[in-house]
């Protein structure tokens, strides 16, 4: 059985989400402030008048913090329990592998955070990553109660 991934930049690593999971890649447009919301998430934007909120995957996978740009791009996409935008510098690629070709994260670190497997490609290697994982219950009821008072 294959698996399809949408294939994103941060710096020069490159890292994956279950196409499953994607709705759209676009353009970065103005963010929103969200006072109250956790660390992580940006602000909102509003995506044909849904109010999502966007993640800062820099700060989720702790990676030097920049400037957002005009040419960055987000992945919206949904976990089980809601829309939300990732802040992406490019989406590269649409992958397709093979099951052989992931490796489940829990065999390479254990404790590791947010991710599902490394995909193994010939040009190297992309990190999957667990959507559902993202926000924690405290930063899913913090990020609930931001937007109840927006």
């Amino acid at each position: 059985m294959t698996e399809r991934y949408v294939v994103f930049i941060l710096d020069a690593q490159r890292y994956a989400l279950r196409l499953s999971a994607v709705d759209k890649v676009v353009r970065m447009v103005h963010i929103t402030l969200l006072s109250g919301a956790p660390d992580i998430v940006l602000g909102i934007v509003n995506m044909q008048g849904r109010v999502i909120p966007v993640i800062d995957v820099r700060r989720r996978f702790r990676l030097p913090e920049r400037e957002i740009a005009l040419a960055d791009q987000l992945v919206v996409a949904h976990t089980a329990r809601r829309a939300v935008a990732l802040a992406v510098d490019t989406v590269t690629d649409v992958v397709e592998c093979s099951e052989q070709d992931l490796i489940a994260a829990e065999s390479i670190l254990p404790a590791v955070e947010y991710l599902g497997g490394v995909v193994k490609l010939e040009d190297g290697l992309i990190l999957v990553h667990d959507l559902d994982t993202f926000l924690s219950l405290e930063e899913e009821n913090s990020l609930d109660r931001a937007l109840e008072t927006t």
